[in-house]
């Protein structure tokens, strides 16, 4: 008997392939960041010079809480806080290049998805839903099961897990200093 069918046997065989294609984009995406952005020197530095502001910003944080800060302290926080923020945004910038590569690999295996699954229940969610998570789990299925879950709704939770855990995994996670994206939250003491 061959695996094809085998699967296609399955119960589960939808959710399986879903789950099994997002496995398969998720390493696929992680390779093509690997060649465009992980491997090079220049995220190695930024990367390295992000863990040192970290580091000192912390070791300064902590120093400054056991006695009594001094202007001078301050503004040495300060600069190292602006460093470490130019250093995040920097990074930012450089992992944007290969994001676009990434949300095309993306949008057409999404495409390639949605034709194969196209009003097909691919699994049954435990849950009733509440009105925006029904409207994603239930998009272009037919009928009126609450529970039905679509394609687009598996793959994407499965996207989402699959892919910061394998960033983990990897150590492609973002370093622990560095700010979340290109729009970080706005600095309080400058408002």
């Amino acid at each position: 008997m061959a695996m094809p069918s085998m699967l296609a046997s399955l119960k589960y065989s939808d959710s399986l392939r879903v789950v099994g294609i997002s496995i398969c984009t998720a390493v696929v995406c992680e390779a093509i960041s690997w060649v465009l952005i992980y491997r090079t020197n220049s995220y190695k530095s930024l990367r390295s010079s992000i863990d040192k502001a970290a580091k000192k910003l912390e070791t300064m944080k902590t120093d400054s809480a056991k006695i009594a800060v001094k202007k001078s302290k301050t503004k040495k926080i300060d600069r190292v806080e602006t460093s470490l923020k130019e250093s995040s945004r920097d990074l930012s910038l450089f992992k944007f290049k290969s994001g676009a590569v990434v949300a095309l690999v993306l949008f057409v295996v999404f495409g390639l998805l949605n034709s194969l699954f196209e009003g097909k229940v691919v699994a049954k969610l435990p849950f009733k839903p509440f009105g925006l998570v029904m409207k994603m789990s239930h998009r272009g299925l037919q009928g009126d099961d609450p529970t039905d879950c679509s394609m687009a709704f598996l793959y994407f939770l499965c996207s989402i897990s699959i892919r910061t855990n394998l960033q983990k995994f990897l150590g492609f996670s973002p370093p622990r200093g560095a700010s979340s994206g290109l729009f970080p939250m706005p600095d309080p003491k400058t408002s």
